[in-house]
């Protein structure tokens, strides 16, 4: 885990014990901090009760400390904690913004933060693994596999490569990227901020902790994104800034797991920042070869009868949804979930790749009524369904692809497990390599694969 002196002999209160508050809690109590920890689960509270005093910050005073650390998944315009803090006159923090202060204590490196509505898992995994096929040592946190306090320092030279939310930049004041990138900003998270202009002036954020000899990145040309990059230009905040939106790069017919125009987007802000850390092209274009992806995103994740199935669990809105539409040219669309608009117009101009659509959860009745003057429309609700109907309306050489541009809590935990359960369900429609009922010519044997509309039974 990281250790460090700037937390020695200090006081922090912890507010939440999951993975980023339990880990958060070992790198303090390593460093010899005083920390007071609490979670509304008795088994967490448990276990950290050898490392730290068991009491709810809301039932404390917390004004002789130093710092009130949150998890990113509390939401600080509902929640009291934020009015307790403010009346004790203490900051609310989170483990990126202690990670921020660590780094005078950790061998020399440097830190490239990613942010943006859409892509900033792939682009960060893209970009540790071009990183590390480059013999540079690395690690990968934030919002992407474990947190970042509980890794090992790297060596001198290494890159802490971060996915940041919104949530997580709203709790760090202090962390100078060396390189930090701006990927897009799209309506989304909207229940945690007062407008859309607020959720991107948190994304911006990332670029005001910046010293201004370090590098800028901007993937996108949407409204937000575009007046981000011109208010820092027109600022001189930073000198050195890199506008990847109109770049274009051969060679993506070789990029097996980066498949569609949003990837390529991917792609050209991962290369952009690993040449800014001085990784040349022949360094960075096998590892866009060898990459394998990210489970739930864009994810291979079988082939039968000629038909690809494609797990893309993580498009939890419209934004992402809309260019997972464009990397195949006959789509059977598994769509719905929790909408966080009445609207798919991002993905509207994709429609033409699309089949059949099959809507699931909640938003299946709004969906069919904005697709159905398109294309044919299942309304399935279940997964288990709609993965049925689709693999049996598909024929070889089209692609079932779950791609729901919706939130995922009206029938699972996380997307995650809404692309487990896709998981479950193909592997269920499938026997010895084919579709099960699939005769060789890609039809269901004593039924029919019309593709005008009817659900199949």
């Amino acid at each position: 885990m990281i250790r460090s002196s700037a937390f020695a002999n200090k006081s922090y209160a912890i507010l939440g014990l999951a993975r980023s508050g339990m880990a958060t809690l070992d790198a303090l109590h390593a460093s010899g901090a005083r920390v007071l920890a609490w979670d509304a689960r008795m088994d967490l509270r448990e276990v950290a009760k050898d490392k730290a005093i068991i009491a709810d910050p809301m039932e404390t005073d917390l004004s002789d400390y130093d710092a009130v650390i949150v998890s990113p998944g509390v939401p600080l315009n509902s929640h009291p904690i934020r009015d307790k803090a403010a009346d004790d006159g203490v900051p609310i923090i989170g483990d990126i913004e202690l990670f921020a202060q660590a780094r005078r204590s950790l061998p020399p490196h440097r830190v490239v933060g990613i942010t943006g509505t859409n892509g900033k898992s792939t682009t960060t995994a893209l970009l540790h693994h071009i990183i590390r096929s480059a013999a540079i040592p690395a690690q990968m946190g934030g919002n992407i596999g474990l947190p970042i306090l509980s890794q090992h320092p790297l060596a001198a030279g290494g890159v802490y490569v971060l996915e940041l939310s919104s949530y997580q930049i709203d709790l760090t004041q202090s962390l100078d990227c060396d390189v930090a990138i701006l990927l897009n900003i799209s309506p989304d998270h909207l229940d945690r901020y007062n407008s859309f202009d607020a959720y991107a002036a948190s994304k911006v954020r990332l670029f005001d902790m910046m010293r201004s000899d370090h590098t800028a990145i901007f993937g996108s040309d949407d409204e937000k994104t575009r007046l981000a990059l011109q208010l820092i230009r027109a600022e001189g905040r930073v000198d050195n800034i890199i506008d990847t939106s109109t770049a274009m790069l051969a060679g993506q017919q070789d990029w097996p797991s980066l498949p569609g125009p949003h990837n390529m987007q991917n792609v050209i802000a991962a290369v952009a920042a690993a040449e800014a850390l001085g990784i040349q092209e022949h360094q960075w274009r096998p590892a866009l070869e060898s990459f394998k992806g990210l489970s739930h995103r864009m994810e291979r994740m079988a082939e039968a009868g000629g038909i690809l199935f494609v797990n893309d669990s993580k498009a939890t809105n419209p934004a992402s949804a809309g260019p997972a539409l464009g990397a195949y040219s006959r789509i059977h669309w598994i769509v719905g979930g929790v909408p966080k608009s009445d609207n798919l117009k991002e993905c509207e101009p994709f429609y033409g790749n699309v089949v059949h659509a099959y809507t699931i959860g909640d938003a299946g009745a709004m969906f069919g009524d904005l697709l159905s003057p398109y294309m044919p429309v299942d309304s399935c609700e279940m997964m288990l369904t709609a993965v049925q109907h689709a693999a049996a309306n598909a024929r070889p050489g089209e692609v079932v692809l779950l791609s729901p541009a919706c939130a995922s809590f009206d029938q699972f935990k996380d997307f995650e497990a809404r692309g487990e359960c896709f998981r479950s369900a193909v592997n269920s429609v499938i026997e010895n390599g084919q579709i099960k009922g699939q005769t060789q010519s890609g039809t269901i044997a004593g039924g029919n694969n019309d593709q005008t509309g009817g659900r199949m039974e």
